[in-house]
């Protein structure tokens, strides 16, 4: 029953990395952009949340709806006027600009909040568990894997199942074809960094609830994400739900077996698929 209950815990676990990854892979999928600033992203919503509680008194979940346009429209100018401009058959571009964001986000962060650890508070319910066929779960990690579901099935819906999905499945198809049927690739890609930041605002939410956060944390979260979209496939939506599970699990192993393996677990897990699996459990065609 330990052992069971470890796994459930890692699974719950996986439901936070997916989506810290969901972000991430949407914007590969559509435009193979890797953005090195996108954990770095997750720690400056935590704190823009945290300000926006501390100084306007507001509760964390209202924050969070208010926050939500205003990171899709930042996601949306930011690919606009300034990562379109990278894009090409140069990849190194991206990833120098990207690493520039992520130094300046973290030393922003540094000036305006110093290198204290903080924490965001939605109260009792932190401490709350339900206890399921002899399983004791917290509330909070249950309700992080069912957003973590929404969000990866609003995206799938978005991405198969509407116009502005089959603009976006075909801009990342060919960028020369959409533009001869009159859509422009470059607003496509500004709304897909605009969802990606919606995403990775939610994510910023439950991270600060589940763990204390400081401007120094967000290539961590990069990495987790990371390790779960090549885990789960590169592009694939609900393959980074699996990635993030398998992640969260391997860790949760780790730690049962160990404290000190937790981490470590997780990163053998992820060279194991390099190795024997590079292009992860389900690659987008």
């Amino acid at each position: 029953m330990e052992y069971l209950n470890t796994i459930v815990q890692g699974v719950l676990l996986g439901g936070l990395y997916a989506l810290y990854a969901a972000g991430l892979s949407l914007i590969f999928g559509v435009m193979r952009l890797i953005n090195l600033a996108h954990g770095d992203l997750i720690v400056l919503a935590a704190f823009v949340l945290l300000a926006m509680v501390t100084a306007l008194g507001l509760p964390l979940p209202i924050a969070l709806l208010i926050l939500l346009p205003f990171a899709f429209a930042l996601g949306w100018a930011l690919q606009r006027y300034l990562l379109n401009r990278t894009l090409g058959d140069d990849i190194l571009l991206p990833l120098l600009v990207t690493f520039g964001l992520q130094i300046l986000i973290q030393n922003g962060l540094l000036v305006a909040f110093s290198a204290d650890s903080r924490k965001l508070s939605l109260g009792p319910i932190e401490t709350q568990s339900v206890n399921i066929l002899g399983l004791s779960l917290g509330v909070v990690p249950l309700i992080t894997f069912a957003v973590a579901v929404v969000v990866l099935g609003v995206l799938s819906y978005i991405f198969y199942g509407t116009g502005l999905g089959r603009r976006l499945r075909a801009t990342s198809d060919s960028t020369e074809v959409v533009q001869l049927m009159g859509v422009n690739p470059r607003i496509v890609f500004a709304i897909a960094m605009g969802i990606s930041f919606v995403v990775l605002t939610i994510a910023a939410f439950f991270m600060g609830i589940r763990s204390n956060f400081d401007p120094s944390v967000g290539p961590a979260r990069l990495l987790y994400a990371f390790e779960a979209v090549v885990i789960g496939g590169l592009g694939s939506l609900w393959g980074t739900l699996a990635g993030g599970v398998i992640l969260g699990v391997a860790q949760a192993i780790g730690a049962r077996i160990n404290p000190e393996w937790q981490i470590l677990a997780g990163h053998l897990v992820f060279l194991v698929f390099i190795i024997f699996r590079p292009r992860g459990l389900f690659p987008k065609q």
